[in-house]
């Protein structure tokens, strides 16, 4: 047995679904601005902007969602929802047409942004780690096995803030599906095991307050409830 200098930190992971398993969370990888209407809700042109990627700690992780503190140093916290693929074969530079079979399953995350610290920080032309990847930033519902439902390549996507709808979606209007994706993404950096990848998110991110209540659905994928405390 190994004997470390200091307690060995949890591992992440998430249930799986109709299993008492644990999927274990490596690295979350995101990708931006992956639907049309949202790029363009944040300036972007998605008829030439190729994908772009940043990352999540695996520890900003909070499994199954439910009650969460309001989070430091924002006053500009926003939504967003997005499908989840989880890796379950590594691999580098995977072919687009071999993608799909590097995919154990799916789950249904929040992509928690602390958007005034990204503003900031992208006038001043400064790396927006701490906007995208602060603690509990990351909650996700269980992981449904391909096995069980297949690939979703269409189907609505949906948020809504205390009963009112405010992002609705269709997985298949992602610019770059799940297949490209991996494909891309796997040419930058070798994938492994327990990675997650967030896939980007539909049109209408805005703003959470404290004591909002955070519904989100995926058709074939699953719910996510998630709660602020209020102030």
């Amino acid at each position: 047995m190994t004997e470390y200098v200091i307690p060995q930190p949890p591992q992440p992971s998430l249930a799986v679904s109709g299993t008492e398993a644990r999927f274990p969370v490596r690295r979350i990888w995101c990708v931006g601005q992956n639907y049309a209407e949202h790029a363009r809700e944040m300036g972007g042109d998605p008829d030439r902007a190729p994908p772009f990627f940043f990352a999540k700690p695996g520890d900003a992780v909070v499994p199954g969602g439910g009650a969460l503190p309001f989070p430091v140093k924002t006053a500009n916290l926003h939504y967003e929802v997005e499908l989840v693929v989880a890796i379950g074969i590594g691999g580098r530079d995977i072919p687009a047409d071999q993608a799909l079979s590097h995919v154990y399953g799916y789950a249904l995350g929040l992509d928690m942004t602390r958007r005034d610290l990204q503003a900031a920080a992208k006038k001043a032309g400064r790396p927006w780690a701490l906007a995208k990847g602060f603690d509990q930033s990351c909650p996700i519902g269980p992981v449904a096995p391909v096995a069980t439902i297949g690939h979703p390549e269409r189907g609505p996507i949906a948020l809504s803030v205390n009963g009112e709808i405010r992002q609705q979606g269709d997985v298949s209007d992602m610019i770059w599906p799940v297949a490209d994706i991996i494909s891309q993404l796997s040419a930058f950096v070798a994938l492994a095991p327990g990675d997650l990848i967030m896939t980007g998110t539909p049109a209408g991110v805005g703003p959470v307050q404290p004591g909002d209540v955070l519904h989100a659905r995926c058709v074939g994928v699953g719910t996510l409830d998630v709660t602020y405390d209020a102030a």
